[in-house]
C-alpha cells in the first residue's frame, strides 16, 4: 500500500505517511488515492485545493467553518516545515477541547487528515514554508469561524514563543466565548 495511516490521540485525525520512491534523479510518491483513503476511514469527496505561503514565524488559525459549509482537510507541507494543529470541537466527542499537534514538512512528506468539527491552524518553523490542503467543501466567508490560537483553556504548546498573526486571527473568541454562543459542533 503506497499509504500508512495512523490514528493520533484524537482517533479521527489521521496523520498520513505515503510511501516515497526516491533515487539519484528525486523521487516519486502518491499523495491521495481514494479507495485507500476510504479503506483507512478517510472519506468525502474533496472538491477545493488550497495553497499558502508564509515566512518563518506565521501563526494562521485557528480557523473552521460552520455548517453547511463545515470542512473536513487533508493537509501536507510542500516547502519549509510547520506545526500543524487541529482541535476538536465537536461537542459530544470525549476528545472535545483537546489538540493534537504534528510537524509536517517537505523532507518527511506527512500529511494530516482533519475531519469537519475541528479548528485548524499552523505556524511556520522555517525560513519559508509552503502549505498545500485539499478540503471537502467550497470556502464560504460568512461561515467561517474560528478560536484564538493561545486560547488558555486549549492549551496548545506552540514551539515558537511570539508568532506572527493576522489582525482577524488575533480577534478570534476563546473555545469558551465559542460555547457561551453555542458555536460549536
Amino acid at each position: 500500500m503506497p499509504f500508512e495511516f495512523k490514528r493520533l490521540e484524537i482517533p479521527d485525525v489521521i496523520l498520513i505517511k505515503p510511501k516515497v520512491f526516491e533515487d539519484e534523479r528525486g523521487f516519486f510518491m502518491e499523495t491521495y488515492k481514494k479507495p485507500d483513503f476510504e479503506r483507512a476511514g478517510i472519506k468525502g469527496d474533496f472538491i477545493q485545493d488550497n495553497h499558502s505561503k508564509s515566512k518563518y514565524g506565521v501563526l494562521r488559525g485557528l480557523h473552521f467553518q460552520r455548517e453547511p459549509y463545515a470542512q473536513a482537510k487533508i493537509v501536507r507541507c510542500i516547502r519549509g516545515v510547520i506545526y500543524d494543529v487541529a482541535v476538536d470541537l465537536r461537542k459530544d466527542s470525549p476528545t472535545f477541547g483537546k489538540y493534537v499537534g504534528v510537524i509536517l514538512s517537505e523532507h518527511n512528506k506527512w500529511q494530516l487528515y482533519i475531519p469537519r468539527g475541528f479548528a485548524h491552524g499552523f505556524v511556520v518553523l522555517s525560513d519559508v514554508a509552503e502549505v498545500v490542503y485539499k478540503v471537502d467543501n467550497v470556502y464560504a466567508p460568512e461561515y467561517e469561524g474560528g478560536i484564538i490560537w493561545n486560547d488558555p483553556d486549549i492549551g496548545i504548546d506552540w514551539p515558537i514563543d511570539e508568532p506572527i498573526v493576522s489582525e482577524k486571527d488575533r480577534k478570534w473568541p476563546t473555545l469558551k466565548e465559542l460555547i457561551e454562543r453555542g458555536e460549536v459542533f
